[in-house]
């Protein structure tokens, strides 16, 4: 490329060596430590999938190159879109990591960059069908999952349809994602699909969902609120939502009351994850593509995918027993019939009208 034109002590201990062990292969990349004192702008999400990446990325980056890395934190993608959009040919970020449907639109706006493959030697250990996307200007990070999110003392067994978000009993009770986030795309999709539809039945799904308006209790944008709700035995139900923002509430049922299933009869969905770079932006391409390459290590994407439950992308991803046998953590080769992976040029081109429509018949 020319990239400048003019949700513990496990995952501290894990970032930790994740520094250490990858730091030859981002000195490689980096030209043996030329990246001291050299600044990356990176924007990411306000929750703790963003944090997570604050800790177990950029620091631990940060420690084995000498690079600063600055970072700024919103909520969605659909504000990442918009930022980007109104920062238009003066972008202040060097790295953003966002939804394959922000990379698509932004790409299809003309404002990114295509970054040097040659450059990110770690793609060589990345799944091919996740190496890159949005007509190459987005590479691949982490795999988004979302299903269902229940009540352990309300379901004695996982539900297996989102048919259940419909269940007079859980009125009052339940929960849907906000209208910007992707996983509300993914609610509208999974319903079309429980209509019989491949989902892409929209006019009928909002009909469907119009019926749960007076019958919900929150919207998920907090997702600190909605734990504590189950907490407190106030929620049962709701989704289309990711486990990746409770990882330590989904490995203590007890005391949390949180269940998450993918086993559902419409699928559950999966969203291949980029790290984009801007048209223009102010940082040197050297240390833009020593960040990137470092997110693909094997050993960064194990420590990602134990913090925050996502998909690690890598084949070669270092993660303990218990990761690896986690139900929570996709990984690329459980990506059979169930899972629903969107045509992003579809969901790119429907998302503005589908969040307005969202949120006219929720709120």
């Amino acid at each position: 490329m020319t990239l400048k034109t003019t949700r513990r002590n496990l995952l501290i201990s894990g970032a930790a060596g994740a520094a250490a062990l990858a730091m030859p292969a981002v000195l490689r990349a980096a030209d043996h430590g030329s990246l001291k004192g050299k600044e990356i702008r990176l924007l990411t999400w306000s929750d703790n999938t963003g944090l997570a990446i604050l800790e177990n990325i950029a620091k631990p980056f940060e420690e084995a190159t000498g690079a600063k890395v600055i970072a700024d934190r919103t909520g969605s993608t659909s504000e990442m879109v918009a930022k980007l959009r109104a920062l238009g040919d003066r972008p202040q970020y060097d790295v953003i990591t966002l939804a394959g449907v922000g990379a698509v639109e932004l790409a299809g706006d003309g404002l990114l960059a295509k970054p040097d493959l040659n450059k990110l030697p770690n793609l060589e250990q990345v799944d091919p069908r996740f190496r890159t996307g949005a007509d190459g200007h987005g590479i691949g990070y982490l795999l988004w999952t979302g299903g269902l999110i229940y009540n352990t003392k309300t379901f004695s067994a996982p539900p297996t349809s989102y048919e259940q978000l419909w269940d007079a009993a859980h009125d009052g009770r339940l929960f849907l994602p906000p209208a910007t986030w992707t996983d509300a795309l993914d609610t509208i999709f999974a319903t079309g699909k429980l209509l019989g539809g491949d989902g892409t039945n929209a006019d009928e799904a909002f009909a469907k969902l119009g019926e749960l308006r007076d019958r919900l209790l929150t919207f998920g944008e907090n997702p600190t609120q909605i734990s504590e709700l189950f907490r407190s035995n106030a929620l049962d139900i709701g989704g289309v939502y990711a486990p990746a923002f409770y990882a330590k509430e989904l490995n203590d049922p007890a005391n949390s009351n949180m269940g998450a299933s993918y086993a559902v009869d419409e699928g559950f969905f999966a969203d291949l994850m980029y790290t984009i770079v801007p048209k223009s932006h102010p940082g040197e391409d050297d240390a833009v593509h020593a960040f990137i390459n470092y997110t693909l290590d094997a050993n960064v994407q194990g420590v990602m995918a134990e913090a925050v439950l996502n998909g690690p992308i890598n084949k070669n991803a270092v993660m303990s027993d218990a990761a690896k046998a986690s139900p929570f953590i996709i990984k690329p080769e459980q990506l059979g019939d169930s899972a629903v992976v969107h045509d992003k040029a579809f969901i790119a081109d429907v998302r503005e009208d589908w969040i307005a429509k969202y949120t006219q018949i929720l709120t």
